[in-house]
């Protein structure tokens, strides 16, 4: 049975893949993420998925698609849907290639996540398993977290700080970063921050 994984990132992919070897199933992974910023980030985590599918001699099929001004465009006027909008239009995608390349079933990483939305992936994996006739293999790859970061670790993935999107980045470093700040200005004669 041939199954297609989005492949949110290296380390997540780690323990899905281990899964669905397991479970025999012949595994090409896919690496379409454009909403992962910036640009330097976004081929880190691309080279990191590389390296996963080499590592676990799986094919990858690769969308080099860097989409700042589409994600931009979109997310800036939801910022509060934004993990909504960034789950569904890579699972959709994701969904569509599986069904015209002739995958058995498609999967995402994204399942992995204990810091992602389970349900919601669950439910948009449904709903464009249905749309795109090509079944989902459901599996709570939760169950791998330590697995995961462990193996990552071991053979030296690029593991990356924060989800992906620019307001994840700000969320992961605005208080240390402001933090730093705060002390460096104290530590000056007459200096303030405001």
């Amino acid at each position: 049975m041939k199954i297609l994984l989005h492949q949110c990132c290296g380390p997540c992919s780690i323990f899905p893949i281990e899964v669905l070897g397991e479970k025999n199933f012949e595994i090409t992974a896919y690496f379409f993420n454009p909403n992962i910023h910036p640009i330097h980030e976004f081929y880190m985590r691309l080279n990191g998925a590389i390296d996963v599918a080499k590592y676990y001699d799986i094919n990858i099929i690769v969308s080099e698609n860097y989409g700042l001004e589409y994600f931009l465009d979109k997310e800036f006027y939801e910022k509060s849907k934004r993990c909504s909008f960034c789950y569904d239009f890579r699972i959709e995608a994701t969904a569509k290639l599986a069904s015209e390349m002739g995958f058995d079933f498609f999967t995402t990483s994204l399942l992995y996540s204990k810091y992602q939305n389970h349900n919601e992936i669950t439910d948009l994996c449904e709903k464009y398993s249905n749309k795109y006739n090509v079944n989902f293999y459901y599996y709570d790859f939760r169950e791998g977290w330590k697995r995961g970061i462990e193996k990552s670790k071991e053979i030296e993935i690029y593991r990356q700080q924060y989800c992906g999107c620019i307001f994840s980045e700000e969320e992961r470093y605005k208080k240390q970063l402001k933090n730093q700040l705060s002390n460096r200005i104290s530590s000056l004669n007459n200096a303030e921050a405001v």
